[in-house]
């Protein structure tokens, strides 16, 4: 189980740890970027579009443009969450997927060397302003709520047509 917030603010990491690997190789090999004014436009472009649907996706219930919010409010309460859930490091270790960094930087990088330098941002441009949007939105949800959201499998608790996330009801710290 690692917390909805880890996961979809990982990613960010994850997508800038394949940008650090892929942008040196393909930079060595087609050389650096000239100077093009409308490269970082389009790219300023496509990084507003992924902020618009991320907002949309937040904040509507509508299946067909993302429902973020009906999984929020349909998140199943664990039933003993205490001996379900990790520590907060634990759940940000293993929010963490090489995998995911592994498979966005070969992308990146066969994109880079094939269609040129400006397709090794395609990760940072289209990732990264929606799971910021989506992970800051979710975290006021989660302050707003007084609950935690959960992404994994409980098999004591499966969830039902339309679940995907769990809910433990948050822990105030003295102090």
């Amino acid at each position: 189980m690692v917390r909805y917030v880890h996961h979809q603010l990982i990613t960010v990491v994850e997508a800038g740890a394949a940008l650090a690997v892929t942008a040196p190789v393909v930079f060595g090999v087609r050389g650096l970027p000239q100077d093009d004014s409308n490269f970082v436009a389009i790219l300023l472009y496509l990084a507003g579009c992924s902020v618009f649907f991320s907002l949309l996706a937040v904040s509507t219930r509508s299946r067909w443009l993302g429902g973020e919010k009906r999984d929020f409010e349909s998140a199943v309460p664990l039933a003993d969450p205490e001996a379900i859930l990790p520590t907060p490091r634990e759940s940000l270790r293993r929010s963490f997927d090489g995998a995911f960094v592994v498979l966005i930087g070969l992308m990146s990088l066969v994109f880079g060397l094939v269609w040129g330098l400006a397709a090794i941002g395609f990760a940072v441009v289209f990732l990264v302003p929606e799971r910021i949007v989506k992970g800051v939105y979710a975290f006021f949800w989660e302050r707003r709520h007084g609950v935690l959201l959960w992404r994994g499998q409980v098999v004591a608790q499966p969830l039902g047509k339309d679940q995907f996330l769990y809910s433990s009801p948050r822990i105030v710290t003295p102090g």
